[in-house]
């Protein structure tokens, strides 16, 4: 198997559009106790009873935080030199897959570690870069791209590493697996006609049908918990945007209309939020908005890079 330079591997990984059994416990040593409302507001002690996820190099090296929905009591997870980002967190709250690039491991690799950073786990130990990690509805596997075969595919694994399948078989790139919430079906980002298009096949990598079939770069797709739509991101009225659309591609909407580039969409437990990564105010940052992209907030506040939101699904107790 070939060698993947880690800086090469970034250009995949940096999140550009343009071109456990213990809950986590914030700095004041408090745990985080989570609640979902089944509202569609955007209320504050709402949002301060979630938990959210993220890559961020406000360390120096890029690594995985937690803040709660409204921004308040940082943690942060990994420290390790190097690029850990993508965190991505299991159903039942208690693990947390994330993108490691460490100079230890001399690639690319998929980890997992408990939701408050402990018991961090190399689970692909592959000289090849791989990436862009996501749970299935049932915890049992994990989605992940690698170039371990040549080009960018979509595979599954098992939980703990074992059994890598490929799903994906052209010569194309294919990226950002999203599982519906029934664990039946992938969406994927995929440039196999040319351009970056959102695709949907059956979990077991048969039947790929193109959603978007637009001439513009769509892509990024997260299914919504209720199954019922698909956020993504696309450049089709000139710069990145998040959209939702119907699982069968029609009625894409534009949520978000700004000159600068949003994207990472990224769906709350309940589906009554998104929230997505924003340029607007100067430099990336995290946001959340309702679903028709309404009271759209910022939620971190800081001059490095932050992006990769991913909720907690579920109850830590």
């Amino acid at each position: 198997m070939r060698k993947t330079p880690v800086a090469g591997a970034l250009l995949l990984i940096l999140p550009l559009f343009i071109a456990c059994s213990t809950a986590p416990v914030g700095p004041d040593e408090t745990s985080f106790n989570l609640s979902f409302d089944t509202e569609g507001g955007l209320d504050e002690a709402v949002l301060a009873g979630q938990l959210l996820a993220f890559g961020s190099d406000r360390a120096g090296f890029f690594n995985v935080f937690v803040i709660q929905g409204n921004g308040s009591k940082q943690t942060q997870l990994t420290d390790v030199p190097g690029y850990n980002a993508r965190p991505n967190w299991s159903h039942d709250g208690r693990k947390i897959t994330f993108t490691a690039c460490r100079v230890t491991d001399f690639s690319c690799e998929i980890y997992v570690m408990n939701a408050d950073g402990s018991g961090q786990t190399n689970l692909t130990n592959n000289f090849s870069t791989e990436q862009m990690s996501v749970w299935s509805p049932d915890d049992r596997h994990i989605a992940f791209v690698s170039d371990r075969d040549g080009s960018p595919h979509i595979y599954v694994m098992n939980a703990d590493g074992s059994n890598p399948i490929r799903l994906t078989n052209d010569g194309s790139v294919n990226l950002f697996p999203s599982w519906s919430p029934d664990g039946t079906r992938i969406a994927f980002e995929t440039n196999r006609d040319g351009n970056s298009e959102v695709y949907v096949m059956n979990a077991d990598g048969s039947n790929p049908v193109n959603l978007t079939q637009n001439p513009a770069a769509d892509g990024g797709p997260a299914w919504s918990p209720r199954g019922d739509k698909i956020a993504f991101r696309s450049d089709r009225d000139g710069n990145g945007e998040v959209y939702v659309m119907n699982v069968d591609g029609s009625m894409p909407t534009r949520l978000t209309t700004n000159l600068a580039e949003e994207y990472y969409p990224a769906w709350s437990p309940t589906g009554n939020r998104i929230a997505f990564v924003s340029n607007r105010d100067g430099n990336f940052e995290i946001y959340v908005m309702k679903p028709d992209g309404s009271l759209q907030t910022r939620v971190t506040h800081n001059p490095a890079f932050d992006a990769d939101p991913a909720w907690a699904i579920t109850v830590i107790k």
